[in-house]
């Protein structure tokens, strides 16, 4: 915690931020290592610039002590947290704080009981500080989502050996977690889209039972340790759909024009840009119906967002995924999906499972 909590503080200083609050969540476990029991309780980390404090619910309390020695200002359901929250101000020497930063997925009461115990305050939610540094991830932070991607790739060639005739998507599903689990990994997500449903970019892994000529989109992710996986390949089992061929080409130039454009300086626009121009000069752009990326971190999906609009700035140490897609409603889907860490000459890629097209005979 020392060093993240050091450079939290730095990034306060630099940025005028007085008050950081978070409320049990992937922020507070990235920075204590722990979360509170997060219920509708309010429970609060509020860091100063100089001391912190939990709000701390009493019927909480022993058990965070097994974790940390951060001062308690504890409030029973009786007499409710608002004295409490005063005196966790008054400790951290914030009660006059003019801006303060909210954890954005704290719950909202939590964040009106805060401003409304301060005097209108200015705010803004984490970016400039526990965001900020939480995109860009160190040399322990990438070794975990090296070996998570490494178990991901052996658990989606799990599930092309489980592509047949007449077997469904839930027990291609079955036979992808099963892998995970036989690694020590937590399965987190399964997407499996065969012939149509793969048109659907977050379809519910189904009853549907693959049949001849159907393309299959496989999007995975497993966690062991801290971090997860995510990625997404495609398979096709004998042969390929009409257009299939064109359309896995068209996406496979997009994610090569992306992994091309990115670098460190480069706004997460231009990278989408360049996948998503790839697309539509191609003539499938209305086909393209979600962002290039996202971060990946302690949360599946995090900053930096890759999209038409972003102007964050990448920078060497961010992790995202860069995922264009094609997605031809009755007919089939493709999107082709890698981890990148972006380092100082460009994205390197976690999987090391080729994109190439899986074709089952």
């Amino acid at each position: 915690m020392n060093n993240k909590l050091t450079n939290t503080r730095r990034l306060m200083k630099a940025n005028k931020v007085d008050l950081i609050a978070l409320g049990p969540g992937t922020h507070m476990n990235w920075l204590l290592g722990f979360n509170p029991f997060p219920d509708e309780r309010p429970c609060m980390l509020l860091l100063g610039q100089e001391k912190e404090a939990f709000l701390m619910p009493s019927v909480n309390a022993e058990e965070v002590r097994k974790y940390s020695d951060i001062h308690m200002c504890c409030w029973n359901d009786e007499l409710g947290p608002d004295k409490s929250l005063k005196e966790a101000l008054s400790f951290t020497n914030t009660i006059n704080a003019k801006h303060i930063a909210l954890d954005e997925a704290m719950r909202s009461h939590f964040a009106l009981l805060l401003l409304e115990a301060l005097s209108n305050p200015t705010h803004e939610f984490t970016s400039s500080t526990v965001g900020a540094l939480r995109m860009r991830k160190d040399q322990d932070e990438f070794v975990n989502l090296k070996e998570n991607a490494l178990i991901d790739d052996r658990a989606m060639l799990a599930g092309f050996a489980a592509i047949k005739e007449g077997v469904s998507e839930l027990e291609i599903g079955e036979a992808i977690n099963n892998h995970f689990i036989s690694e020590g990994a937590k399965p987190q997500f399964c997407i499996v889209g065969s012939g149509p449903n793969g048109a659907f970019p977050h379809h519910h892994t189904g009853e549907r039972k693959v049949q001849m000529g159907d393309a299959v989109l496989i999007d995975i992710g497993g966690r062991k340790g801290v971090f997860p996986s995510d990625m997404t390949r495609m398979s096709v089992l004998g042969e390929p759909p009409e257009g299939y061929l064109e359309i896995h080409a068209i996406v496979e130039r997009a994610v090569q024009a992306a992994l091309s454009a990115a670098r460190p300086g480069v706004m997460a626009k231009d990278v989408d840009a360049a996948a998503r121009n790839v697309i539509t000069e191609a003539g499938y752009g209305e086909f393209f119906v979600h962002r290039t990326g996202h971060g990946l971190g302690i949360d599946i999906h995090e900053p930096p967002y890759i999209t038409a609009t972003s102007e964050v700035v990448l920078d060497e140490g961010m992790v995202f995924s860069i995922e264009p897609g094609i997605y031809l409603q009755g007919r089939f889907g493709v999107r082709l999906e890698e981890i990148v860490i972006l380092r100082t000459n460009g994205p390197e890629i976690l999987s090391e499972l080729p994109r190439t097209l899986n074709i089952i005979k």
